[in-house]
């Protein structure tokens, strides 16, 4: 009965009914950035968004008014205020209100951010839009004193079109962003990672013609052909002549746009071309022209695909020489400030600490940032969405939420050569109400993208030192991924983890998404059976579960957990956790642990073994 209610209502909500703009590539396009200094004021009890008895806020409270407080009151003796938006405290973002103030550590709720800017009213034919990369978690958005839209869930992009409230000289934006999440959201409020309030990616204007490129992938199919899908976006958008280049490969793909404004189009790849690997991670100029509007993007061209028990990149298997991570910047207060800088310095770890070749950005949609710097640097990456836990799987609304975060981190990155896995989930119970969830959001991916794998992270049985993965949903998936942690979780001797059997119910390759141990950096223990913390202890588990892994014939790649410490506020141990979850072969700082090194030996010799 619940899988019955679950499929007809994803034929409700079809990946092609959610709302536009898609604006990909818009970290490409010129913008006007409204990243830097903002007012800032918390808001604990939502009286900016509703009065105390439910209704409208008086004048006195709404945050977002096109008003001058100061100036009002001046005028105007009689006038009350219980806010000042532009005399409230100056922070820069993008970052999380984390770093705002001591007390907003653990601070959830409402917390409403205010800035002036500088613009021209649209030019006729052209369009305006305000875009956010990701706000956590919903974001009501008003410009001049007009609500402009709201958005829930804290890392996809959103963009709103504000064409016709622009004004010339200065406009004021207000943004109230609640951090507050139920038992019915994607996540839910029970997880194992910080919660990063704010507004913790950039904010931009951009402007583009009043029929424009709204959306374009163009990516190299398993057939050997170059293949262009690209919808038009405004009133000339069907019959609309388009073409897309790649001038270093002398490729043009032509063709005029349907009623729909959509076209689709493909050519045999050029003999010329080289394809994208993490040895090699070449990227193209691409153009994609229609009209006036112009998107540019930088592509690279490969193929990823399952065969029995491999993983095929460019038609040769690969093993996956991973790491888990968080989206958090190096330093002891992170704020999820994800600068160019800040992931080359995370994903160079990876690439030339570890010797890595793939990265799991766990457990929600990253940076675009972070995979434009996977892009460049050569890491292939599991996208994975926040479906984490005790989702409400029999939810109707829950399921529309997690379905559309997918679909923004899906169009937001198929661009992307280093995105290889699109992961529906982590660690969730099995059940009928859970399995038609998955499958329903299985489904989206393959409708979205046919050109990459679907996974999930999956829990598995143990009877004895058998290893079991008996979860339904391996049937439904390309790439089965487990997450295990025996002897950390449980108190088998480490000794032991060598012994451990792996049984497998498919003929499809295996990933070990997950497996740790905590470690406080610069804490020892030269002891022959070392205590859990200690350096010492990492670096065994690591050891031993590594040559557990090396006994399993159907495992295509490893991502333990994970390269970085990371704030978790139920990791409490006033010793060695205070509040950072310890489980990374680097500290918060960057200093690298025993295991560090372990899993870099390891991945030196499983990469000289593959040449």
């Amino acid at each position: 009965m619940i899988a019955r209610f679950l499929a007809a209502l994803a034929l409700l909500f079809a990946p092609a009914a959610f709302a536009q703009p898609v604006l990909t590539g818009a970290d490409m396009r010129p913008s006007q950035s409204l990243d830097g200094a903002w007012h800032w004021s918390v808001d604990p009890y939502r009286d900016g968004k509703a009065g105390f008895h439910g209704g409208m806020p008086g004048e006195s409270s709404r945050r977002w008014s096109d008003v001058v407080q100061a100036d009002a009151m001046e005028k105007n003796p009689r006038a009350l205020y219980e806010f000042d938006m532009q005399r409230s405290a100056i922070v820069h973002l993008p970052g999380s209100w984390i770093g705002h103030a001591a007390e907003m550590r653990y601070y959830q709720g409402l917390v409403w951010y205010q800035r002036t800017f500088e613009a021209t009213r649209p030019a006729p034919g052209t369009r305006t839009f305000l875009r956010f990369a990701a706000a956590d978690y919903t974001a009501d958005v008003y410009l001049n004193g007009k609500s402009v839209g709201t958005h829930s869930g804290g890392f996809t992009p959103f963009a709103f079109d504000v064409t016709a409230l622009l004004r010339d000289g200065s406009n004021q934006i207000t943004v109230g962003v609640d951090s507050a999440r139920t038992d019915d959201d994607v996540p839910p409020p029970v997880t194992d990672w910080e919660t990063y309030g704010g507004i913790t990616r950039s904010v931009t204007l951009i402007t583009v013609p009043e029929t424009f490129v709204d959306d374009a992938w163009v990516r190299l199919g398993r057939d050997g052909r170059i293949h262009a899908d690209v919808r038009l976006d405004g009133r000339q958008a069907p019959n609309r002549a388009l073409t897309v280049r790649i001038p270093a490969l002398g490729l043009a793909l032509s063709g005029i746009t349907g009623a729909d404004g959509r076209w689709t189009g493909s050519a045999p790849a050029p003999s010329a071309l080289k394809r994208w690997s993490p040895e090699a991670p070449t990227l193209y100029d691409v153009r994609v022209e229609a009209g006036t509007d112009v998107l540019h993007d930088r592509i690279g061209f490969r193929t990823i695909e399952a065969r029995g028990t491999k993983i095929l990149l460019n038609g040769k298997p690969i093993f996956l020489r991973g790491i888990s991570m968080h989206e958090e910047e190096l330093g002891r207060d992170p704020v999820r400030a994800i600068t160019p800088a800040a992931a080359r310095a995370l994903l160079t770890e990876i690439r030339q600490g570890l010797n890595g070749n793939f990265v799991r950005l766990a457990h929600y949609p990253h940076s675009e940032v972070m995979t434009r710097m996977a892009d460049e640097l050569g890491l292939l990456v599991w996208s994975e969405v926040p479906v984490y836990w005790r989702v409400n799987w029999d939810n109707p609304q829950t399921l529309a939420a997690a379905r559309a975060q997918l679909r923004e981190n899906i169009l937001r990155d198929r661009n992307r050569a280093s995105i290889a896995l699109w992961s529906v989930a982590n660690e969730t119970p099995v059940g009928d109400a859970r399995n038609a969830f998955l499958r329903t959001l299985i489904a989206d991916v393959r409708a979205l993208d046919d050109s990459r794998l679907v996974t999930a992270a999956l829990l598995s049985k143990r009877e004895g030192k058998v290893m079991s993965i008996d979860d339904p949903l391996v049937a439904d998936l390309d790439v089965m991924a487990i997450n295990t942690y025996n002897g950390w979780y449980s108190q088998d001797p480490l000794a032991d983890i060598p012994g451990f059997e792996w049984r497998s119910p498919a003929d499809k390759p295996l990933i070990f998404s997950e497996f740790g141990a905590d470690a406080q950096a610069g804490y020892h223990d030269a002891a022959a059976d070392p205590h859990k913390f200690s350096e010492e202890f990492q670096a065994e588990y690591y050891r031993r579960t590594l040559a557990m892994a090396a006994k399993v014939p159907f495992l295509a790649g490893l991502s333990p957990w994970l390269l970085k410490d990371f704030r978790s506020p139920r990791r409490q141990h006033p010793v060695f956790q205070q509040g950072w979850n310890r489980k990374g072969l680097i500290s918060e700082t960057g200093t690298r642990k025993q295991a560090f090194y372990v899993l870099a030996d390891e991945y030196r010799r499983r990469a000289g073994s593959t040449r």
